[in-house]
């Protein structure tokens, strides 16, 4: 029997219980890998009990060989350290350790105070508050974390800056802010294992009454994933709180803005024993099912980095391929995707930048690479209503000078002057891409270069500012932010997908 003729013969009572690995291995084999990332939101530092439920879904996963990424708060990791829990830390720290703010839900929380900053001092600030909090747990754990997630829907763009500057590659969380397509994708020079709605659909429901369909749901995704090569990645998350508590510990404490002193704290109702272990069920079942299945591997968020690695940074870029980048950028400002990379098209501006300039100085012998992460502009672009000409000896100055720019900065200018018309950097890479063609093909220099209006298309995978992105209890009342949202679309320039390694 196909695999496609066995998924429908497969109901409701079927997908409820474990499927042997041996019988599967005897249907098809899978042509690709599904690397499934499991990932912990460790964050309850009011419930003394949401210790032990953390150090037993450490535990469990350990005894089965499955190493998760837990993304501890820093007040979390200090509470444990405060209430002398080496026990718990000691389980926790079998796994991977990643990082899910300083205080999580206590005002203000990152969206809160990054709404009204710009990016530089957004960046600056979101260390300021946050970095506290991350040295707390490199301390305590005794690794340096390896990623970052948001709490709730505390989601800003500036936190990628910050990251970028701490090394930290991988942001992993779930939310809608940004996204490409269901996928892995580069973002903020960082790899975003995010906006990945397949694992929804494994998660809880209120009752926690849904594991056979979360188990047909996995089988779904499963084959899907692994009919092709090289495969694909499942994103799936839980809190160790949910296991044991009715109402999440900070809805009781910090729902619409209140931010209570830890004296007014209060405990969050816990389930009855008989729910608790009936949820803990839940998880533990789901973990043996997915296991069974022949080319489902667990990673944590480093292993995900190792699966999806940035090919582009350091690849020397030859003319036919300079050619071909410049000929697809013509049309508009996006991405690119080549056969064995992809570039941003911040890092597009930075290779066709550098190989019209390496000409002007005639050193065209240069190797072309990108070597550091292009950051997008930090604030709006000049408008450019009608088509302007330019002289090639404005042309060039132009190009020199962006090429300082990004040598010193790292990021892609928020306007380029050719005298005194400035222009918005997206109709700049445009004409810069006409000019690196025409380059190539020809070997001439015009006499003048055209500049025209132009936007950046990748743009269109960046959300608008509406209620559902910021749905989160904690903000106050009709939170949201418009202003960090448009920052979020200046960063389209350092958005890509990310390309899965072959197994």
């Amino acid at each position: 029997m196909t695999r496609r003729g066995w998924l429908k013969t497969l109901p409701g009572l079927a997908a409820a219980r474990s499927v042997p690995g041996e019988w599967l291995e005897a249907q098809e084999a899978p042509r690709g890998k599904l690397y499934v990332v499991l990932w912990f939101d460790t964050e309850d530092y009011i419930l003394p009990q949401s210790d032990d439920a953390a150090k037993r879904v450490a535990a469990y996963l350990t005894s089965q060989g499955v190493r998760a990424t837990f993304k501890v708060v820093g007040e979390k990791g200090r509470t444990l350290e405060r209430r002398g829990r080496s026990d718990v830390i000691g389980a926790l720290r079998e796994h991977e350790i990643g990082y899910h703010s300083n205080t999580h839900s206590q005002h203000p929380t990152v969206a809160e105070y990054e709404s009204a900053l710009g990016w530089e001092e957004g960046v600056e600030e979101f260390t300021r508050r946050e970095r506290p909090g991350f040295d707390d747990l490199k301390h305590i754990f005794g690794q340096t974390p390896t990623c970052y997630g948001q709490p709730g829907n505390s989601w800003a763009p500036q936190s990628y800056g910050a990251l970028e500057k701490w090394g930290v590659r991988v942001y992993l969380d779930e939310a809608q802010h940004v996204g490409l397509d269901g996928k892995p994708f580069w973002y903020g020079g960082v790899l975003n294992i995010f906006n990945l709605p397949d694992g929804e659909k494994l998660r809880p429901n209120d009752d926690w009454s849904n594991l056979a369909q979360a188990k047909a749901d996995f089988q779904e995704i499963y084959f899907r994933t692994t009919s092709a090569p090289p495969g694909g990645v499942l994103s799936l998350y839980f809190h160790p709180c949910e296991f044991i508590h009715a109402k999440f510990w900070d809805a009781v404490n910090f729902s619409n803005g209140a931010n209570p002193k830890p004296a007014d704290w209060k405990l969050p109702p816990m389930k009855s024993p008989e729910e608790i272990e009936r949820h803990f069920k839940y998880l533990e079942d789901l973990v043996v099912f997915m296991k069974s299945f022949p080319g489902v591997q667990f990673v944590t968020a480093s292993g995900a980095l190792k699966n999806y690695p940035d090919t582009a940074r350091m690849h020397p870029f030859t003319i036919p391929e300079i050619q071909e980048i410049a000929r697809a950028s013509t049309g508009g400002t996006t991405f690119y995707r080549g056969r064995d990379y992809a570039l941003t098209a911040g890092e597009i501006l930075a290779v066709l930048n550098k190989f019209v300039a390496g000409i002007f100085r005639q050193r065209a012998a240069e190797p072309i690479l990108v070597d550091h992460a292009i950051a997008g502009p930090s604030s709006d672009p000049p408008e450019l209503a009608r088509p302007a000409e330019v002289s090639w000896s404005e042309f060039e100055r132009a190009v020199l000078d962006v090429s300082d720019r990004l040598d010193r900065t790292h990021q892609v200018p928020s306007a380029v002057w050719f005298g005194s018309l400035s222009v918005p950097p997206e109709s700049y890479l445009k004409s810069l891409a006409e000019v690196s063609a025409t380059l190539v093909s020809r070997g001439e220099r015009p006499a003048t270069v055209a500049i025209a209006p132009a936007g950046i298309a990748a743009a269109r995978y960046v959300a608008t500012d509406t209620p559902k992105i910021w749905e989160w209890p904690i903000f106050p009342a009709g939170f949201h932010s418009a202003h960090l949202m448009s920052l979020a679309r200046l960063q389209a320039w350092t958005l890509k997908p990310a390309q899965l390694r072959p197994a």
